[in-house]
């Protein structure tokens, strides 16, 4: 890890504290501690202090914008490694497309299963409501012996 003392920030680097990072992307400190963990961002530290840069501004950004579409840890940290290329933004814009179109096409598989779900029990809704509307039990027993 890099100690505060060996970088010296420049006006546009300014540090953050845990604390104001976990504002600025309403996060827990327990959740940057484990984004560290995981090495996917990598604060400046002054003894027990974390001070967090714009590059890890930029990398925490990512991190939660890849959680939110639903990618892996795994495939969060590839992308930004590809960062450290010389060809990055074009490596890591392919390769991010390719991850974005599977998780699209999961997306997608898992709201038709969803709405599938939402239609079935709307039909259980109605026929639930219509049996006790009418108190037709017998035409309850019917149903469900026969579905």
């Amino acid at each position: 890890m890099t100690r505060l003392s060996q970088m010296t920030p420049t006006c546009s680097q300014k540090l953050l504290t845990i604390r104001e990072m976990c504002d600025r992307f309403d996060v827990t400190p327990r959740t940057l501690r484990f984004y560290e963990a995981k090495e996917l961002i990598a604060p400046l530290r002054e003894g027990q202090k974390r001070l967090y840069t714009k590059r890890d501004r930029a990398r925490m950004k990512l991190i939660l914008r890849g959680k939110r579409f639903g990618f892996s840890l795994e495939e969060i940290r590839e992308l930004l490694e590809l960062y450290r290329r010389d060809d990055r933004e074009l490596t890591q814009l392919r390769r991010t497309r390719e991850l974005a179109l599977e998780r699209l096409s999961d997306m997608e598989r898992q709201r038709a299963e969803l709405d599938e779900a939402i239609t079935e029990l709307k039909s259980e809704l109605a026929w639930a409501t219509d049996v006790l509307e009418k108190g037709d039990l017998e035409a309850a027993r019917v149903r469900h012996a026969v579905g």
